[in-house]
């Protein structure tokens, strides 16, 4: 492999970890547009496990936007990055997977907590306009609710 190819690949790497913050920034700042932006066309998000819904990212950014609406005080750490971007031969391909862990702790208007933490699932491609979320997935593995929420 060429240092050529190896600055490629760092570059590529650097700017899809640069994407999986920028979607965590859109979602806890209420950005609906900018989390549009991170999407390819065809892009859907599935926050099924989590108790959300599946479907085309316009769509999803709808839903996100009225259910995060519930908690003003939200804040994702995304931790424990995986990325494999596709190996065309020793040469960098237009598609790429990210595995992250994350901690979501956020806050009601009574100043309830609730936390939860799991798993996304990023596919990503390389489009003329530079890499964009084809899917994202969430896997949640545990929440813990405070106060109305959990019952107490």
């Amino acid at each position: 492999m060429t240092q050529r190819v190896d600055l490629a690949t760092v570059m590529d790497r650097l700017t899809i970890d640069e994407l999986v913050s920028r979607y965590a920034v859109a979602v806890d700042d209420g950005d609906w547009s900018a989390y549009r932006a991170l999407f390819a066309p065809e892009g859907r998000a599935d926050y099924r496990s989590s108790g959300g819904i599946e479907g085309p990212a316009a769509e999803v950014a709808d839903w996100l936007a009225e259910a995060m609406g519930l908690f003003p005080v939200r804040q994702h750490l995304i931790v424990n990055r995986l990325l494999d971007i596709q190996d065309l031969g020793g040469y960098p391909g237009d598609r790429a997977e990210v595995q992250a862990d994350y901690v979501n702790p956020m806050q009601l208007e009574s100043g309830d907590d609730f936390v939860s933490g799991g798993r996304y699932t990023f596919s990503l491609v390389r489009l003329d306009a530079g890499w964009r979320l084809r899917t994202v997935v969430i896997n949640e593995k545990w929440r813990r609710a405070a106060g109305a929420l959990g019952g107490a």
